[in-house]
């Protein structure tokens, strides 16, 4: 990657919106973002859990779910290959432009319906199951809404994009003003020009991502990798009686 030869190069002609949104807020949504998990972590470990409602029902989450998942880790890989993979690194192993366009908006467009569809499973579950619906927060409605929105906007950004327009390239405005941010010479002038269901998905997203770490969210971030390092659960039975078979070697009872 490439940065910026100066900082805020062109921050001046962007105007006070621009260095607003396209500078200040992706910044502050990042703090949020960041500092935010590690409070929740630490003040509230025995918040950090999905919920889960599978208790409740299980023939509509036995769809929903997967649906959603699944979709959602291949909007998640194609965004990071997108945004943070440029042009130049694709171009070097050999893959066209309008291969990875192709690719890109074909995987993006499936990817992005089977999430949709797997969240309006999810929603449709928990708004007509009656403890679903009694275990869901005011936090839980808004998490929806917001993570509602982002798909929707990202969605519909791909598809009038490409389908009714002639086409966009955002990895040359929107790609390279999410590396600047990183680098830490934002560049607002390659925002401002781009679409302005681009620049909503974009907005929505950064929004999302402040408001990721007070929510049930917050699993996507974690593994259960303790479960490969745990001690054995040793059982021991009061009853006199043990049964008529034997027990297995390793199994004895002891005491």
């Amino acid at each position: 990657m490439t940065a910026p030869a100066q900082p805020f190069p062109l921050a001046a002609e962007s105007g006070t919106g621009g260095i607003l949104l396209w500078i200040v807020l992706p910044y502050v949504c990042l703090a949020i973002f960041v500092l935010g998990h590690i409070w929740r972590y630490r003040y509230d470990k025995f918040g950090w859990t999905t919920r889960s409602s599978q208790l409740y029902e299980r023939r509509l989450l036995r769809i929903g779910s997967p649906l959603f998942h699944f979709g959602i880790l291949v909007v998640l890989l194609g965004h990071i290959g997108g945004l943070v993979v440029p042009k130049s690194w694709t171009a070097a192993v050999g893959v066209s432009e309008d291969a990875y366009h192709l690719t890109a908006v074909v995987l993006g467009t499936i990817a992005g319906i089977c999430t949709l569809g797997g969240l309006a499973i999810l929603v449709y579950r928990r708004r007509t199951v009656g403890p679903v619906f009694s275990a869901t927060t005011k936090n839980d409605k808004a998490m929806y809404v917001s993570l509602t929105a982002t798909i929707v906007l990202g969605l519909a950004a791909t598809v009038v994009a490409n389908l009714v327009g002639g086409g966009y390239d955002y990895r040359e405005t929107i790609s390279v003003w999410f590396r600047s941010v990183f680098y830490l010479q934002p560049d607002p002038s390659r925002m401002t020009g781009a679409p302005v269901l681009f620049q909503l998905h974009a907005l929505s997203a950064m929004l999302l991502f402040a408001f990721w770490p007070f929510t049930r969210l917050v699993h996507m971030l974690t593994a259960p990798l303790g479960y490969l390092t745990r001690p054995y659960i040793v059982y021991r039975s009061r009853d006199v009686q043990l049964g008529a078979r034997a027990p297995r070697r390793g199994w004895e009872r002891i005491g």
